[in-house]
């Protein structure tokens, strides 16, 4: 296995990384990015963003990351293809393994792989993916307006976003699996007394249908009882909130992280319990998940990186 050894390694390639790779790379420490799993994030598989500043007009997801790229790449980063598959952060300099079979030695780290939505698994959700199934109210709820949409989940992150599209969306169902709502009780009472929301309990959605897109769920209420009950209803938009899984696992056993796998960072900082290892993005924020404050994180951390290097003669 060969060794190579950097300055400064970042791992993703989302808006977290890309920053991050533009300020390193403006700081002359001539760092090395690998993209990962999904180069250039979640974002690519979002159609249009609206709500990065400076575009008024909005940009697509891709587009804007590519955008990114070609300025990080402007600086001199090194930007490769490879999924990091091993770590090795019990000593400096830190070990990463890329595709099984190559070591990096990094002086600094930036750990930016993000987190992964969840999806039920139906097919259809990838066939409509960009077309009405969407697993961010937030970043696209606006194209909804005046619209029907249906939100799968029971959880808080569920009611949040049941009740955000609510504000834009014409009617909201909320599809619950179970007979009850898992949320906080004040987010329970949000949902029930809004006039908007309509939640369908002991519901499982088993399909999509539509031409050029979401135009209605297959659902089956009290699925495998003997009352078992099967209908469609027809929506517009289609949105998944059972939740996200950080793309940490390699990590676990250095870094301190939350029941998901979120990694913990000191305050508002990128600094995990490593010196000269952060964390920036959605690996590290269950709160936000948020392009804008992910490529903020990105821009912390290698603010960060470059301390570190300087401190400590690197």
């Amino acid at each position: 296995m060969s060794n190579e050894r950097v300055r400064c390694l970042i791992i993703g390639s989302g808006p977290a990384g890309y920053t991050a790779a533009i300020y390193t790379g403006r700081a002359n420490l001539s760092p090395v990015l690998y993209e990962g799993i999904q180069p250039g994030g979640q974002l690519t598989i979002t159609t249009e963003v609206e709500n990065f500043p400076g575009y008024p007009e909005g940009i697509g997801g891709t587009e804007l990351m590519e955008d990114l790229r070609k300025q990080a790449e402007r600086f001199g980063v090194e930007i490769r293809t490879g999924i990091a598959t091993a770590a090795d952060l019990s000593q400096a300099p830190y070990k990463i393994t890329i595709d099984n079979e190559k070591v990096i030695e990094a002086d600094t780290l930036i750990i930016s792989t993000g987190a992964t939505a969840k999806y039920l698994g139906l097919e259809d959700e990838k066939k409509y993916a960009g077309m009405g199934v969407s697993a961010c109210a937030t970043c696209d709820g606006f194209f909804y307006r005046k619209k029907v949409v249906a939100v799968v989940g029971g959880g808080d992150t569920a009611c949040e976003e049941a009740t955000y599209l609510a504000s834009l969306a014409s009617k909201v169902y909320l599809i619950v699996r179970k007979n009850y709502l898992r949320a906080s009780k004040i987010m329970q009472e949000r949902i029930l007394n809004n006039p908007k929301i309509e939640v369908l309990f002991e519901h499982n959605a088993v399909g999509l249908y539509g031409e050029n897109g979401v135009e209605g769920v297959h659902l089956v209420k009290r699925m495998g009882q003997p009352d078992e009950e099967r209908y469609d209803v027809a929506i517009d938009g289609f949105f998944l909130a059972i939740g996200h899984k950080p793309n940490s696992d390699i990590f676990k056993p250095y870094l301190d992280m939350d029941e998901t796998g979120y990694i913990i960072t000191e305050g508002a900082t990128p600094r995990t319990k490593i010196p000269g290892v952060f964390a920036a993005g959605d690996v590290a924020d269950p709160h936000y998940r948020q392009a804008i404050t992910a490529a903020a994180s990105g821009c912390k951390a290698a603010i960060e990186a470059e301390r570190y290097l300087i401190e400590h003669n690197l």
